[in-house]
């Protein structure tokens, strides 16, 4: 049977490992990058969840981890899409193992993780889709953005 929980800081691991498994079904990513992000996701996970900005939830089928999301608590300045507001949430980490793909487990978990940002009156939600799962957040209400991104080369240490 399934049920889905709160994340605690004793999950970092499982989030983390989910993390790892969502970036290598899009593909096209070194397996020594995806252990490093793996390993940096853990350590950086629990201090979120321990801060009270990382909230997570984890769906299980008889104790065993299957799906979990999580949505990030941000500061932000006042914007015309929230003129009065001072955070909005980023979701992440939706993944959901593939022998339970298309049961409606992401829904839910991004349904749960919506409903949150409205019980905290938070106005504006944004994420990054994969391509698998844009239809999803298109069918949620989720629009493009013009949003862009800049890489810049990190410094040697």
């Amino acid at each position: 049977m399934l049920e889905t929980r709160a994340a605690t800081v004793a999950d970092a691991a499982l989030i983390a490992g989910h993390r790892r498994a969502m970036f290598a079904a899009m593909g096209g990513l070194d397996e020594a990058i995806l252990d490093t992000v793996c390993r940096a996701s853990e350590a950086w996970t629990g201090r979120m969840i321990e801060a009270g900005r990382y909230l997570g939830w984890i769906s299980s089928d008889d104790q065993q981890a299957v799906a979990s999301a999580g949505m990030l608590i941000l500061d932000w300045p006042p914007h015309p899409f929230d003129p009065s507001g001072e955070i909005r949430a980023y979701l992440l980490n939706v993944y959901v193992d593939p022998r339970y793909r298309r049961k409606g487990l992401a829904r839910r978990l991004v349904d749960g993780c919506l409903a949150e940002a409205r019980r905290r009156d938070i106005c504006v939600v944004t994420l990054h889709a994969s391509q698998e799962g844009a239809p999803l957040y298109d069918q949620l209400g989720f629009k493009s953005t013009n949003e862009m991104m800049l890489r810049l080369p990190q410094q040697p240490t």
